[in-house]
């Protein structure tokens, strides 16, 4: 799949991509478009995402792939969340070629000139079927008309749609599909959980100690079912945290950061994390609230069983629900009637660290702290995470107490500063 789209691109094609979800679409369009880009000639390629973490995580991927070819070329993503006057003064600076962008925030950079689309060569749509829902269409359609001289664009898609007529007209394209329902039903599980009122947060419970530990996503339809659930779930000591578009940025990659680094084994979420989060360690997928739609289904279960790996999905059906058609017939049926209500404790504890990459702290930094000042040896130190003025690390749950010990009053490389776990 990557090759024959990154060589569609490469020769200059107007290409719709459809390739299941984890099947490494950010690569197929990334790599190509790398290779079209020159330093210093503006921006050349821009990618449109529908949210705010699909964009910083294909910029982490530009980032990784620019560093590890050793060029000069510079990425930089745009979203709401922060206030547009910051990201223009960063972007006079940087001068990027390659811009990462919500549909919103790009067009609002653009109407104030703080971004000349001018030699932009190269425009990718992102999860395109997702930009044309519902309060992305006028968007959409304005982006439509600001690159309508842009030579080339690429769409990419796990599903496919109808609605395309927005984006597709008047140029010739080049379809390529690569989504294969079969091989990835070979990967998942399927699984219906009749709950036996129409409440379904026990049976919720109940399925969640029957998984265990191992990560899972738990969709919503609405933010505030996944406030309560949230809610719930924590009085029952479950190892959960919230993420919805309402949300504020700060608490909404608070969660991520937690969730990425297995200090949160459950993340309930409405379908904004259907779409473009590569967690690789997701192997459960439950539907709280039954999907709507095929392309729903699709997405959300398609956050496991990523590129070879092996998943379950489970539907939670109410005595008064039917399972959609979309659904499989042959799934299984698991009832946890029976299973008591327990909740294991992750691995990892997550720590806060008031101090980032704007302060000059690395991993490196971080890492040789803990060794020496808290005795940790390697093993017992997970994943990193630096933002710009803070930054999290995951420690093994049973050294925190005595980590707290011996770290109490230490400086991190000089500089004095807030070390404690997040517990919320």
């Amino acid at each position: 799949m990557q090759e024959t789209a990154g060589q569609a691109i490469r020769e200059g094609e107007n290409v719709v991509l459809l390739s299941p979800t984890g099947s490494g679409k950010t690569l197929a369009f990334i790599l190509p478009l790398i290779d079209a880009v020159e330093q210093g000639r503006g921006v050349q390629a821009v990618v449109v995402v529908p949210s705010r973490e699909l964009a910083l995580q294909i910029e982490a991927v530009f980032r990784d792939v620019v560093r590890q070819q050793q060029l000069p070329l510079r990425g930089m993503a745009l979203y709401g969340g922060r206030p547009t006057m910051d990201e223009h003064r960063v972007l006079r600076e940087v001068h990027p070629e390659v811009i990462f962008a919500t549909p919103g925030r790009l067009l609002d950079h653009i109407g104030k000139e703080n971004v000349d689309i001018t030699p932009t060569r190269l425009l990718v749509i992102d999860e395109y079927d997702k930009c044309l829902e519902l309060g992305f269409r006028d968007e959409m359609d304005s982006i439509a008309r600001e690159f309508a001289r842009c030579p080339q664009v690429a769409l990419t898609s796990a599903t496919t749609t109808d609605e395309t007529a927005l984006i597709l007209e008047h140029r010739t394209w080049t379809t390529l599909d690569f989504i294969d329902s079969d091989a990835l039903r070979n990967r998942l599980s399927i699984s219906i959980v009749p709950s036996p009122e129409k409440d379904k947060l026990e049976t919720l419970a109940r399925l969640l100690s029957h998984i265990g530990t191992e990560q899972c996503i738990v969709f919503v339809a609405h933010r505030e079912s996944a406030e309560r659930i949230g809610n719930y779930l924590a009085k029952e000591k479950f190892a959960a945290v919230v993420y919805h578009g309402g949300m504020e940025q700060d608490r909404r990659e608070r969660a991520l950061y937690r969730y990425r680094a297995g200090a949160a084994s459950v993340l309930v979420s409405t379908d904004l994390a259907a779409r473009g989060l590569d967690i690789p360690t997701v192997r459960h997928i439950i539907h709280y609230h039954l999907p709507l739609d095929e392309a729903t289904f699709t997405h959300r279960t398609g956050r496991t069983a990523r590129w070879d790996d092996t998943g379950a999905a489970y539907l939670i059906v109410g005595p008064e629900e039917q399972v959609a058609e979309f659904v499989p017939e042959d799934v299984e049926t698991l009832s946890v009637d029976e299973v008591r209500i327990h909740a294991r404790q992750p691995e990892w504890t997550l720590f806060y660290i008031g101090r980032g990459k704007k302060d000059k702290l690395s991993r490196a930094d971080i890492l040789g702290f803990l060794c020496k000042k808290g005795g940790l040896t390697a093993r017992q130190i997970g994943r990193i995470d630096l933002a710009a003025h803070a930054s999290y690390v995951a420690i093994e749950r049973t050294a925190v107490k005595a980590l707290q010990q011996r770290i109490a009053g230490e400086k991190i490389k000089g500089m004095r500063t807030i070390i404690e776990p997040i517990r919320h």
